[in-house]
Formats: C-alpha cells, sequence, structure tokens
C-alpha cells in the first residue's frame, strides 16, 4: 500500500501556557505516513523571537483530523452554463451627481450579476480628486490655473457584456456633470 500524507494541524504557543491565546499561532505540518499506521515522531523546527530554533517532537497519534477549510460551502454551486464577457467601470464623481450617475449607469444595466438575482451592485467609498483645468478648458468646478481639490465617490460597477458595459459608459458621461469625465474599464478574467 503506497504512503498517504496527512495534514495535521498544531497551534504551539511561543510564549508560556499563562500568556493569552492571541500570542499562539498556527502551523500547518505535511507528514507522509507508512500503512503501518504506528505514531512516528513528527519534528517541527520554529524560529522563537528571539531567532534561536527550537525543535518540538509530536507524535501523529495525538491528532485528530481536521477538514480543510477551503473545500467549497456545500449550499453554493457554480453554473455550468458559459460565462460572458464581464467589465468592471471604475468611475470618479463629486458627491452632487454621484446617485444621479449610479442610477443612469445601473439603468443601462451595469450593476446586474449573471442570473439577475442581484441588481444594482457597486462598491463606493469617499476621496479626494484633485485637477488642474488649463487653458482651453471648461471646468464644471474651479477655475483655468488653479489646481483644485474635490470630494468625489469612486464606484466601482460590474458590467456583463460588452454591450452593457458601453451602454453604461454612455450613460456615465451623459449624467456626470464633468467636461472629461474619469473612469476606467477592466475586462475582468472568467475562472
Amino acid at each position: 500500500m503506497p504512503p498517504t500524507t496527512l495534514m495535521l494541524f498544531c497551534r504551539i504557543a511561543r510564549t508560556p501556557i499563562s500568556q493569552t491565546f492571541r500570542n499562539c499561532h498556527s502551523y500547518r505540518l505535511f507528514r507522509t505516513v507508512s500503512s503501518s499506521r504506528s505514531p512516528l515522531p513528527l519534528v517541527v523546527s520554529l524560529p522563537t523571537p528571539s531567532t534561536r530554533f527550537t525543535t518540538t517532537s509530536i507524535s501523529t497519534s495525538q491528532f485528530k483530523y481536521i477538514p480543510s477549510p477551503l473545500r467549497s460551502h456545500p449550499n453554493r454551486t457554480m453554473s455550468s452554463a458559459a460565462i460572458s464577457d464581464r467589465y468592471k467601470l471604475v468611475y470618479f464623481v463629486p458627491h452632487s451627481h454621484h446617485e444621479a450617475c449610479k442610477e443612469a449607469v445601473f439603468a443601462a444595466g451595469a450593476g446586474t450579476f449573471p442570473g439577475g438575482k442581484y441588481k444594482k451592485v457597486c462598491f463606493q467609498a469617499p476621496g479626494l480628486g484633485q485637477f488642474l483645468p488649463s487653458e482651453g478648458a471648461n471646468p464644471a468646478i474651479g477655475q483655468v490655473g488653479t489646481v483644485e481639490t474635490v470630494e468625489e465617490m469612486k464606484v466601482e460597477v460590474m458590467c456583463v457584456g460588452r454591450e452593457i458595459m458601453l451602454q453604461a459608459v454612455e450613460a456615465l458621461v451623459k449624467a456626470h456633470p464633468y467636461e472629461e469625465v474619469a473612469y476606467e474599464v477592466y475586462k475582468m478574467e472568467n475562472v
């Protein structure tokens, strides 16, 4: 019978046991065990805070099997249907036009997950935008020749299909107050 590989988990305190749990660290140990099932010692070398190495002997019979947390959730299933091209639209908008731009992009079909179970999905975070309008510009905020800083929202929204992405960008440009709209489009990997 070929040897098998067991995955063992243990917690080894780096300080005396009387210290709190926060001083413990997890180590994932792998051990090849023969079919004889004899508890062979497992030797582990761990660095201590003083950078010295200590050796700990652990018997494989002391551990129970712990299922891997990386297994997929039993209630979640992946669709076997072909995945459409997906795009991520990222744009920056002043707070005064934040809701209007989001609604225009959503009306174009962006922010809907495949299958239609979730709609108007986006990520948004506040930040500061900066720009310097040059000669010939017609800024909605600020003046030509003066650096302007504006409180803006960064919005990220997924678009399923190239047509939806193009329509969402067109709707964004129409609803946005700036002469030059700051936006980015990324094609997402289908994994």
